[in-house]
């Protein structure tokens, strides 16, 4: 079982991400954007942190290059989940620090495998 962050703000893929995730025995702390993801793994110390790319206010790139300047998150698993489909987008994603890259819309099972995946090589 982990600590996962999951942020996104649209209310429907939240929901069904934690469903997901929660159905596999995770542990989850949902937020609605970026700037409530970098504080709840500030809090949390989760183990994974799933951010999408389009958020109001912070956005999750600049989220995930957030958490990749902080010391005490070293380590912490990222992953994109994103409408943002196109080559450069994906190439943002993991310049900004991210360890995988889910386009929308995606399948709640290969999202498990994924973070299976991902928790695996932590």
């Amino acid at each position: 079982m982990a600590r996962i962050v999951i942020a996104d703000d649209d209310a429907d893929i939240r929901e069904l991400v934690v469903f997901k995730l929660r159905h596999g025995g995770h542990d989850v702390v949902p937020v609605g954007d970026g700037a409530a993801a970098v504080e709840a793994c500030t809090a949390e110390k989760p183990d994974l942190v799933i951010l999408d790319v389009m958020m109001p206010g912070m956005s999750g790139l600049d989220a995930a290059r957030a958490l990749r300047q902080d010391a005490a998150m070293d380590g912490l698993p990222i992953i994109m989940l994103t409408a943002r489909a196109q080559e450069s987008d994906i190439e943002q994603g993991f310049e900004a620090g991210a360890d995988d890259y889910i386009v929308k819309p995606f399948s709640p099972r290969e999202l498990a495998s994924r973070v299976s995946a991902v928790l695996a090589r932590r």
